[in-house]
């Protein structure tokens, strides 16, 4: 049995208060930008053709039009000059709110991404039980302490983004469905039924209970198939029957989950393969998590009966997941450029103006990287080779996350720095105790599934 080291318990306490102090510093940092600081920089911006040059230069004109007036204006350029204030003033605001909303977002991205692959990981688990798969036995309880962490994972998503509110999530403000407002948004206030905090919050609950309950009576089942008579494989066959229906139930769910956690940071816009393409992100950074600690636990010579065909066969789901991620971004990019509707090309120009090296960047990261390095067979049963690769895949699944939720929050104000990278160690700390805890607490080898001589013999 696998014990919680002193030094892996240090490391991630460490992680969680780095992570906090970070992330609290930046909050503390953009929460101190006001809105006469906002005018100081897009001013310099302008100067040095920076961010928002035509808006900096109106607010520039504007405060020289108002320090030192103009003898010669008539009642018609001074109202005009008025307006012009105002339109600096407004602006100089919307890009503060902008700067705000970053620390929230980054803390909420990091938070999603850590989440992702509990629940990647919970779905493949399910996948291999419902296939009744022989491969796989030894690395169930590698797949079952990943999934320990889906609980307080997805909890924490939905408390962040309750608490942020229309930080994130513009529709959370009730003045955008109020028709006395300035801020009434005809469009979010047709998706109110869909679009409200309580519909919101109810749904979560609905989605988080059911990837639990199914999450303890299937690590119940597993637990209890150890115990069980030889010959006995009652739990093993229970366990097959609700993976089958909880894979049913995970469909929907996980794209209901997409439209609500993601897609709906911008209610304008929507796409078809959305929870598709998030299920292909989240299942790849599961399967690399997977290989990554597999590989740790067999160099502490804790899965000795671990080969390099396990290794092989978790290195091809990367690169098969990989692939598969990768066609869903382009089938998604393609038929959104080639239609060329108004509504969904928004969301790409935004991000290929604004995000143009992260938004590319993902995608050789995502797709290239593993392509070139993963392509070949003898890699794949490399360690190093495949631990390399999965750093990478993680990275470039995590600026997609970035692309997918800044853009619609903080506009062209962003950047990873300490808020983007305190909130990735806090959440990555949290993930790795809890999810090494959950390790520590049973045998590594469920020694009462029936195929587990098969994987123990299992070569490639």
């Amino acid at each position: 049995m696998y014990t919680l080291s002193n030094r892996l318990k240090i490391v991630s306490l460490a992680l969680i208060v780095v992570g906090a102090i970070l992330w609290g510093t930046g909050y503390y940092t953009s929460h101190h930008v006001t809105q006469d600081d906002v005018k100081i920089m897009l001013a310099e911006e302008a100067s040095h053709g920076g961010h928002g040059d035509a808006h900096a230069v109106a607010d520039t004109h504007a405060t020289e039009s108002v320090a030192h007036g103009d003898a010669h204006a008539t009642n018609d350029h001074a109202e005009a000059g008025n307006a012009e204030v105002d339109h600096g003033d407004a602006h100089a605001e919307h890009v503060m709110h902008q700067i705000h909303n970053r620390p929230y977002s980054a803390l909420y991205i990091a938070a999603f991404f850590f989440m992702m692959i509990a629940l990647g990981a919970l779905a493949f688990y399910a996948i291999q039980q419902a296939a009744q798969a022989g491969w796989s036995p030894l690395l169930f309880r590698v797949m079952e302490g990943i999934t320990y962490y889906l609980l307080p994972g997805a909890l924490i998503v939905v408390a962040i983004a309750v608490i942020s509110g229309d930080h994130i999530f513009v529709w959370m403000n009730p003045d955008m469905v109020n028709p006395e407002s300035a801020d009434y948004d005809k469009l979010v206030a047709g998706k109110s039924g869909w679009l409200n905090t309580t519909g919101f919050v109810i749904r979560a609950l609905i989605f988080i209970t059911g990837w639990s309950v199914y999450r303890y009576f299937s690590r119940k089942f597993s637990l209890a198939q150890d115990d069980a008579p030889a010959g006995d494989t009652r739990y093993f066959v229970k366990n097959f029957r609700i993976s089958a229906a909880f894979l049913v139930f995970f469909l929907y769910t996980e794209s209901m989950m997409s439209w609500d956690w993601i897609m709906s940071v911008d209610p304008h816009w929507f796409s078809t393969l959305f929870g598709w393409y998030v299920l292909a992100g989240m299942l790849v950074c599961a399967v690399t998590v997977m290989a990554m600690i597999t590989i740790y636990l067999k160099s502490k010579g804790l899965l000795p009966n671990v080969n390099n065909s396990h290794i092989h066969d978790l290195a091809k789901f990367m690169f098969g997941f990989s692939i598969f991620w990768t066609y869903l971004w382009f089938s998604q990019f393609m038929l959104i450029w080639y239609s060329n509707i108004p509504e969904e090309v928004t969301y790409f120009i935004t991000r290929i103006e604004d995000y143009n090296l992260p938004f590319f960047g993902m995608v050789a990261m995502n797709f290239l990287f593993p392509l070139l390095l993963l392509m070949n067979s003898d890699f794949k049963r490399v360690s190093w080779f495949v631990i390399m690769a999965g750093v990478v895949i993680l990275a470039g699944h995590y600026i997609d996350i970035f692309n997918m939720i800044m853009p619609a929050t903080v506009g062209d104000r962003w950047f990873i720095g300490m808020p983007e990278i305190g909130a990735v160690l806090l959440f990555a700390g949290l993930f790795m105790f809890i999810v090494f805890y959950a390790i520590s607490k049973q045998s590594l080898v469920p020694k009462g599934n029936p195929f587990i001589k098969e994987s123990e013999n299992f070569h490639y």
